[in-house]
Formats: structure tokens, C-alpha cells, sequence
């Protein structure tokens, strides 16, 4: 039987349904999962009840979690006849479920049990999953109503399950699911494997890889976009029809090939030359001393792979994998040789020798190939001692070894030494992120050193390298109040400390510090929503110690009240609002199934520009680089090649439809013989994808230019060919995604200011960015701030000229409608004209057609649309984003660092010029106000003469409006505003006249 349990903490509920008639109830909680009742006390005459009583339920088949349903019923007690009246009841179905280190209070809504029960209020639970052997389920209520007695025996066994809970440590391995490449063996170890809860299994996918059939590639152009906003065809958005692993792409429509097509089907197939070097035993002796520092080196014609020496060993094991690239193999000779190392020159051991047209051909799900002892021969082909383990066989990059091969297909000149840590694909995944929320309430006992002064007080907390402070605040007493609330951002493992400190601001930089309190982060308490999380009292230590033990020891007599929580109710932000690729909250419970999976292939790039020089000709070490929601991948680093073939898949989970997919292409400057961590991998370009943009189903197969912007202008550094497919698994699901909130709920009840944003979102991308480059290989800094936009907050003249035009374009459809209304009042076209006043007139005769006529008129001009509709994704625009037009010096000052390095000169300038844009700026906003001034001043007597104008013709209007018909009004009205010309005058109107003669307060600005 599985040892798999369900953890059910009731904690308490609020604003419960009065069921006694007397103002109150008495309620208790009966919960019922798995063919398993538990009931807790009752809470006699309380509507808002604390229980804190915690129940375990055996989950009897793990597999079939997702779709159990835990019911939490609350009840009323009424002693009188010995019956139970129903207060609500919470439905959480097995995929919210989540580890116990996850687990948080979350408080439900009540619901109706019934259509004609009324209830309302929350009650709080907390769920957890747990395999802990130690803890032991509870004893559960027979199905049939149960007495009083029953409740009592529930009630002690609530105690001491409570009480089990306390005492006992529920471990919980959390696992990460990679939705890569998988082997058929890497399915039978998760078969294997207990049961793990996680929304990616819902929906099982598999991963498995077919025969993949090797055709000819033909990328043949059908049709070349350059978008809506009309930009150089040079950078227009290519559409591709290849040969893929499932067939040909026509149209987004797959035409399958003669063999079945497979899951990793939106890629080019590639063969590829395994050979694993296992170990080696029995090894002769070559030096003097008697001891040997084997290593082997693998050479394919003229690329070759060295495996890591080891020292004073005759039977070494490496386990190292290596690919090489058939299109670049020129020779049919494979050749092993076991050498030694040495200080002056490597000494030669022996050399197995295998010839490539006998090589087997290896296809997944079929099992890896078994290494096979060759004894060893020497330069002139006789066998000498010692033997060498090898596996060597063709596949493709879709078999399993491929990832994890040192050199895969990144094929490496015999002549050179590279780091082979630096070219592997890998993928990866963001550390989870929490907002911390720290409460300075108040500061009590305060040891003033000068009792004379009156100092200035303030608390400043610091996470890592977060700092922020309170206002100082002069304290006359021993004690001082802030409650100011900060904000800061933690990741998953909490490596650091809340460090708070109480000081005293001096001058001339010299604070005197009062105390200060540690407290770790993985012991504040988790939530999930707005409910109030009680302040502690933390005794201030000495400043002069140092050591975190010491701390624990010496107790202080200054006290501070604080009130810390992780808040996980929120999205930490880590990348801009208006294309982040994951919505979610951190807190997992509150996590939706998933919509969708989405399945990336990145095939090729072509017309690469040179990044670097190499033997006197240009060339570039790329790879790309993409991301969606936590997953980030890296493909491998194709060296010395300017049209690189990468032919990588993988796949993520989709959430919402409102997000954003985006793929880099990156220079690797980590190759080169004297390279060292010091140097930056340079950007390519970058491709951003939203989901909602595509349709479900549709391989969508393009080339899409990479475009970068320089200090000398726009620039194309070459073409990406991607295939992309969105997939869907629950259509009504994400249509109903379309009426939720696009961020989680805790954003709109407690909303962050908009500089909080950009501070935690600084603070997110560095975190970020500091885990992923301890990564192995890498993922450095540089590339997540591009893959972020980690700069787009800072001022660029060709941005804001960007957004004004998107502006303008937003605003063009209401000045066409004004223009053409305005030639219908002009009578250009006597025809129109008539039929407008036609319509018009109708329209007034029959008001409640009004609104069926607009929304009639938009269903049209939608269903005409839908025959010009995009059928291929967005992409990057120089158009709109003002990139074609922009000058040189508004270039340099976008690409100048912050603060400016520039010269004097050149920031007066442009400090002038910025001034003279705000001015512009400046008198569109004070015209706007006097418009609006000259409104409030129509009844406020502020020109008497004028207000008495306005409430006389108000009067007048009033009663005319009583005795006439609103039609009439309005007949009359339309007609005089589409008048003919000739009744029409060239001076302005004589309410237009009177407007402008209003008062406003400009005369009373400085």
C-alpha cells in the first residue's frame, strides 16, 4: 500500500452564517477524501472558530490523485434534536495539493451546498502532501451520521494528531520536471519512481523519439511579411517549408511522411557519430617509475575529443561521451588512442582503430548500445597489453547521450584546445522567487548613550545586498514608531539572513548602531493571501558581536516589534509586465492546470555576422538562448561556423495564453585559448513570440531576421529559422483564462507602487542572474539582462518618439471618423450626405436600435477583417520602434551608460535639448488643465457675468427640454451640425466664443 498521505490542517474560519437563532452557531468541520471521514470539535456559540486540528487521510492510489476531490463541509450543531445544519462547504480538487515545504494558509470562500442554502464567510486550511513513514493516518468516522460519542472520540483524535504534527519533520524531495528530451529509459526510471504531485502530470506527455527518416532539406521561401507597419523587405519576416522529423511544414499544415512521425517531429533529423570511452584496464607501465597518467583521444579525421587524465592509475574509468557531426566526418577511419600524460611530451600507450562504414546505427526506444572490450595495438597494428571499453554507433540528436556528449556538435580542430564545458546544451531552471515583507512597527528601551539630545532613530533592514531604511524619526522617550512596510525578494533555497539594525543617524557619515536581529528566512512564516500575520518582539544584540552563535546567547535590553512574511500571493516580477512569459504566483497552491504545452525548434541560423576573427577571416562561436515562464534553455555552441544547424527541441508548459516566448542568439566568447571569465558573450539578436497570437495546432515555420541596435543604427545580423507549435489541452480552459486577472489577486488588493516594481524587478533579474551563472555551463549575466530587458525602464528620445507615434496610430481611427463626419457636415458628397441624415433620423426615431446597430457594425467589419488576418507571427519592427529615422546622437545617448560617461559638452546639450521637449510637453499639459479649469469655472462665479449667462441658459434649456419631445431635440440638433455650407459662418460659434472667455488660473501661476 502506498505510504503517500494527505495532510489537513483546519485552522479557523470566519464570518460564519448565524444557524441558532440566536446570533450565533456551533460549528464544527467534517472533511471527507478517498472514502475517509474526520470531524473536528464544535466550537460552541463562536462565529469565527479556531481549531488548529490537524487529520491525516491515505491516499489509496497515488496515480489517480489528480482526480480525488477533498470536501470540507461545515457544519452547525444543534444539541436540541441531535442534527447539523450546513454552513458551507469547500471543494479542492488533488491538483492543488502541493509538499508540505510549500504549504501555506490559504482561506477558502464558502459555498452553497445547495441552490437555496445562503452561507457565507472563509475557512482556512492548510494541505500538504507527505510520504513521512512516522506519521500515521487518522481513525476515520463511519459514513452513516454519527453520534455524540463519535465526535468526542474525533475530537481527542484530533489531539493527538495534533500533537504528531508538532513533534514530527515531514521531509519532501521536490522535483524538478525538465520537459526535454527523454529516453526511454529515463521513462521507465519515472515509472519507477513513488508518486510525485505536480500540475505537469495532469497532462502525461511523452517524449519518446521515432525512427526519424533522412531527407533532403528544402527550406524553399513561400512568402516574405514585413508586417503591418511597412518596413525594408531585408527585414521582413520569411515563411519556410522544410522537411522536419514528421514531415514537410506547407502552410503550418504537416504533410507526414512515408514513416510515422514521432514527438520530436519540428526539427531537422542530423546523424551524429557516438563513441563512449568507458574505462581501460591492464594498462602497461611507461615511465621509469612504474606509474601511469592515462588519458584517450578520439580522432575523427581531422576534429578529435580528449577525455581528463588521471594520475598513478592502470585501470582508469572516464564514462565520457563523444559526438561528431556525419556531414563533417571526411574520413572512415575512427581512431581511439590511450595516451600518457607527461611534463614535455605526451608518451603514445596504444590505439584502437574502428571503421565507420561498420558502425551500427542506434534508434530510440531501442536500448543503449553495450560497450564492448578492444584490446589495444600498437603504431604498427600489433596487439599489446591492455584493453579499452567502447560503445561507438550513429544516431541522431535525439538520442539520449547527446545532451550530456562533451563535444556533441560543436567539431573541434585537432590543433586547438577548447572548454568543453562551455559548448554543451543544457537546460535550466530560475530559482523560485518570494517577496518578503517586513513591517517595522515600533522600538522599545531604547539605551540612549546622551541623554542630553534627542537623536534621530531608524531601522534599516537588509537581504544580501537589498537595503533599504525607515524614516528617521527623533525620539524624546525610550521608545519610537514607524509601521513602515518594506518590500524585498528572496529565492528558493533562503540563503540569506533578514538582518535589522537600529541605529542613530550622526554626522558626517558616523551612525551609531544600538543593536540588530538576525532572523533566517526559512523560518518566516509563508502566505498566500492578505491575512494578517501576528508581530514578534525581537531583543536587540550588541553590535559588537559578530559571531550568529553568540548572537543566539546575549540578550539585549532594547526590543523591536516586527512583523515578517513571505508573500506568496504575489508574481514576483522579473522581467517587464508587457512581455513576461510567466503570470503565476509563487505560492504553488494557488496554481492553475495547465492550457497548453508549447513545443520550440530551433533549426538554423543563416548569414551570421562575424563576431570575432579567427587565422585572419571572420567567424562566430554561436548559440541560442530561450526562455518561457521558470524554464530557460541553452542550446549547444556551434564554433567557427556563420550558418550554424542546431536542430534542437524542447518543450514547456503553458499557463496563459497572455505570454511571451523569447529566443536569443549569442556569441560564445568563453573558446578561446586565452579566454577567462572576464569576457562578455556577445548579443546576436533577439526573437520574441507571443502565444496568444498564435493558433492552436499550426506548426508555425519561419526565418526571422535579427535585428540589433547599434551606437551606428539598426542592424541585421543575420536569420533565425524557427518551428513553433502551441498545442492546447483544454480549449474552454483558455477561453476562460480571457476574463481572469492578468496578474494574481494579491496585485489588486495590495498593489504595489510603481517604483517598488522597478526596484524589486532590479532586484529579481539579479538574483536571477546570480544563480543561473553558477550554473554549469553558465548562463552569465549579460544574457539574462537581455533576455529580460533589464534596461528598458531608462530614458531613450527614440522610445519616447516610439510611443508617441503608437499613440498617434492608436488615435488615427478617431481622426479618420472626425474627418469623415466633417465631409458630411461639408456636403462633399451631397449622396452621402443625404443617407447620413436618413440614418441618422432613423436612429433618433428608434433609440433602442442604436446599440444592436454598433454591435452589429463591429461583428461586420470583424468577420471582414478575418479575410486579411496575420498569419504569421509578430516580430521585431523598425517602423514602429523608430529605429529607421533615429539620429546618431540620440543613439549615443541611449547606449550611454548610467550615470553618463560623456563629456560636459555633450550632456549640456542634450540636457538643453531634453529641456526644450519638456517644455513642449509642459504646454500640452497646462492647455489641458485650462480647458478643464474653464469648466469648474462655469458655476463658480469666478466671472459672474459669465455664470450668469450659463445658469440663465441652463434655466431656459430646462424648461424647454420638459415641454419638448427629446427627439425632436435631437433631430433638430443633428441637423444643424450637418448643415449645409451655405448657412454656415467662418468665425467661430458663439458657445465656442463664450468657452474661451472663461477664467482659468494661469494668471495666477508664478
Amino acid at each position: 500500500m502506498s505510504s503517500l498521505k494527505l495532510g489537513v490542517e483546519v485552522v479557523s474560519a470566519h464570518n460564519l452564517m448565524p444557524k441558532d437563532g440566536q446570533g450565533s452557531s456551533s460549528a464544527f468541520v467534517e472533511l471527507n477524501f478517498d472514502h475517509q471521514r474526520f470531524r473536528t470539535t464544535i466550537k460552541e456559540k463562536d462565529l469565527d472558530p479556531v481549531w488548529n486540528e490537524s487529520f491525516y487521510f491515505n491516499i489509496s492510489n497515488p496515480e489517480n490523485l489528480p482526480n480525488l476531490t477533498l470536501e470540507a463541509h461545515v457544519y452547525n450543531n444543534n444539541k436540541a434534536n441531535n442534527s447539523k445544519s450546513s454552513l458551507g462547504k469547500v471543494c479542492i480538487t488533488g491538483t492543488s495539493f502541493v509538499p508540505y515545504s510549500d504549504a501555506v494558509v490559504l482561506h477558502y470562500p464558502l459555498e452553497k451546498r445547495s441552490i437555496f442554502s445562503r452561507v457565507k464567510g472563509e475557512l482556512g486550511l492548510k494541505l500538504f502532501l507527505t510520504d513521512d513513514p512516522n506519521i500515521k493516518s487518522s481513525n476515520p468516522l463511519p459514513m452513516e451520521n454519527s453520534s455524540q460519542k463519535n465526535s468526542l472520540s474525533a475530537q481527542a483524535q484530533a489531539t493527538v494528531q495534533q500533537t504528531q504534527n508538532r513533534s514530527s519533520k515531514v521531509k519532501d524531495e521536490s522535483v524538478r520536471t525538465f520537459h526535454n528530451l527523454a529516453t526511454p529509459k529515463q521513462q521507465q526510471q519515472q515509472q519507477q519512481q513513488p508518486y510525485i504531485p505536480s500540475t505537469a502530470m495532469q497532462q502525461p506527455v511523452r517524449y519518446g523519439v521515432d525512427d526519424m527518416r533522412h531527407e533532403s532539406r528544402a527550406s524553399n521561401l513561400a512568402r516574405m511579411y514585413s508586417g503591418s507597419s511597412s518596413q525594408p523587405m531585408e527585414y521582413a519576416l520569411k515563411e519556410t517549408s522544410p522537411f522536419l522529423g514528421g514531415g514537410r511544414i506547407v502552410g503550418g499544415r504537416v504533410i507526414r511522411a512515408d514513416k510515422p512521425a514521432s514527438t520530436y517531429d519540428l526539427v531537422e533529423p542530423m546523424q551524429f557519430l557516438f563513441v563512449r570511452v568507458v574505462k581501460a584496464r591492464d594498462l602497461p607501465t611507461m615511465d621509469v617509475t612504474g606509474s601511469l597518467d592515462p588519458y584517450v583521444e578520439v580522432r575523427v579525421g581531422n576534429y578529435k575529443g580528449v577525455t581528463q587524465h588521471f594520475s598513478k592509475t592502470h585501470n582508469p574509468e572516464w564514462n565520457t561521451v563523444f559526438s561528431f557531426s556525419r556531414e563533417r566526418v571526411q574520413t572512415s577511419v575512427l581512431e581511439v588512442v590511450v595516451k600518457d600524460k607527461d611534463l614535455l611530451k605526451d608518451e603514445f600507450v596504444g590505439i584502437v582503430r574502428y571503421d565507420i562504414t561498420d558502425v551500427p546505427t542506434r534508434v530510440p526506444p531501442d536500448s543503449p548500445l553495450a560497450p564492448e572490450w578492444y584490446r589495444l595495438e600498437d603504431k604498427k597494428g600489433q596487439k599489446t597489453k591492455g584493453e579499452l571499453m567502447l560503445a561507438v554507433w550513429i544516431g541522431t540528436q535525439a538520442d539520449e547521450a547527446f545532451p550530456d556528449a562533451w563535444h556533441s556538435d560543436a567539431a573541434i580542430p585537432a590543433d586547438s584546445s577548447m572548454p568543453s564545458t562551455h559548448i554543451r546544451s543544457k537546460v535550466y531552471h530560475s530559482p523560485r522567487l518570494w517577496y518578503v515583507r517586513v513591517n517595522v512597527i515600533e522600538v522599545q528601551d531604547l539605551v540612549l548613550s546622551d541623554k542630553t539630545r534627542f537623536p534621530d532613530v531608524y531601522v534599516k533592514v537588509q537581504i544580501g545586498s537589498q537595503i533599504l531604511k525607515t524614516k528617521p524619526i527623533q525620539v524624546r522617550s525610550v521608545n519610537a514608531m514607524w509601521n513602515e512596510d518594506m518590500m524585498f525578494v528572496a529565492a528558493e533555497p533562503f540563503e540569506d539572513h533578514l538582518f535589522l539594525s537600529v541605529e542613530e543617524r550622526g554626522g558626517q557619515n558616523k551612525d551609531e548602531i544600538f543593536g540588530r536581529v538576525l532572523i533566517p528566512l526559512n523560518s518566516v512564516e509563508k502566505r498566500a493571501d492578505d491575512r494578517l500575520i501576528h508581530s514578534r518582539w525581537f531583543n536587540l544584540q550588541k553590535p559588537s558581536i559578530t559571531d550568529v552563535e553568540e548572537i543566539k546567547k546575549e540578550k539585549f535590553a532594547t526590543r523591536l516589534n516586527v512583523r515578517v512574511c513571505l508573500d506568496g500571493g504575489y508574481h514576483v516580477l522579473d522581467e517587464s509586465t508587457h512581455y513576461s512569459s510567466d503570470l503565476r504566483p509563487t505560492a504553488k497552491q494557488l496554481w492553475k492546470p495547465s492550457i497548453g504545452i508549447l513545443e520550440l525548434g530551433i533549426l538554423n541560423a543563416d548569414g551570421l555576422h562575424p563576431m570575432k576573427t579567427r587565422d585572419g577571416r571572420g567567424t562566430s562561436d554561436t548559440y541560442c538562448v530561450a526562455k518561457y515562464g521558470h524554464k530557460w534553455i541553452r542550446t549547444r555552441t556551434i564554433n567557427d561556423s556563420l550558418s550554424p544547424k542546431y536542430n534542437e527541441q524542447y518543450t514547456w508548459e503553458v499557463f496563459d495564453p497572455a505570454t511571451v516566448l523569447t529566443v536569443g542568439v549569442f556569441d560564445n566568447s568563453q573558446l578561446l585559448e586565452n579566454g577567462s571569465s572576464g569576457n562578455r558573450d556577445m548579443k546576436i539578436g533577439k526573437v520574441r513570440i507571443r502565444l496568444s497570437t498564435l493558433e492552436t495546432g499550426r506548426v508555425y515555420t519561419h526565418s526571422y531576421p535579427l535585428l540589433v541596435l547599434h551606437p551606428s543604427g539598426v542592424k541585421k545580423m543575420g536569420e533565425l529559422h524557427l518551428a513553433i507549435r502551441f498545442s492546447s489541452t483544454s480549449m474552454t480552459n483558455m477561453m476562460y483564462m480571457y476574463s481572469r486577472p492578468l496578474l494574481p489577486k494579491m496585485h489588486y488588493v495590495r498593489p504595489l507602487t510603481v517604483m517598488q516594481q522597478d526596484m524589486l524587478r532590479h532586484q529579481a533579474v539579479n538574483i536571477v542572474a546570480a544563480r543561473l551563472s553558477r550554473a554549469e555551463p553558465p548562463l552569465r549575466k549579460e544574457i539574462v539582462e537581455y533576455m529580460t530587458d533589464a534596461d528598458s525602464h531608462l530614458w531613450s528620445m527614440r522610445r519616447s518618439k516610439a510611443n508617441f507615434f503608437r499613440l498617434m496610430s492608436v488615435f488615427n481611427g478617431l481622426f479618420a471618423v472626425g474627418k469623415w463626419f466633417g465631409e458630411v457636415s461639408m456636403w462633399r458628397n451631397p449622396v452621402t450626405t443625404v443617407l447620413v441624415h436618413a440614418l441618422f433620423l432613423m436612429l433618433v426615431c428608434f433609440p433602442e436600435l442604436i446599440l444592436p446597430t454598433v454591435f452589429l457594425y463591429m461583428f461586420l467589419i470583424g468577420l471582414w477583417n478575418y479575410r486579411f488576418r496575420a498569419r504569421y507571427p509578430p516580430h521585431m519592427n523598425t517602423r514602429i520602434s523608430n529605429a529607421d529615422s533615429v539620429s546618431r546622437d540620440e543613439l549615443d545617448e541611449e547606449f550611454d551608460t548610467f550615470p553618463t560617461s560623456r563629456s560636459s559638452e555633450v550632456v549640456r546639450m542634450r540636457y538643453d535639448r531634453l529641456r526644450s521637449v519638456a517644455g513642449r510637453i509642459q504646454s500640452v499639459v497646462g492647455d489641458i488643465a485650462s480647458q478643464g479649469e474653464r469648466v469648474q469655472a462655469l458655476l463658480s462665479w469666478r466671472d459672474p457675468r459669465a455664470t450668469t449667462i450659463f445658469i440663465t441658459f441652463c434655466l431656459v434649456a430646462a424648461i424647454v427640454l420638459y415641454v419638448t419631445p427629446f427627439q425632436v431635440l435631437a433631430v433638430l440638433t443633428g441637423f444643424y451640425v450637418m448643415r449645409h455650407p451655405r448657412f454656415r459662418h467662418k468665425l467661430p460659434s458663439a458657445p465656442l466664443n463664450f468657452f474661451r472667455r472663461l477664467p482659468a488660473r494661469t494668471d495666477s501661476m508664478l
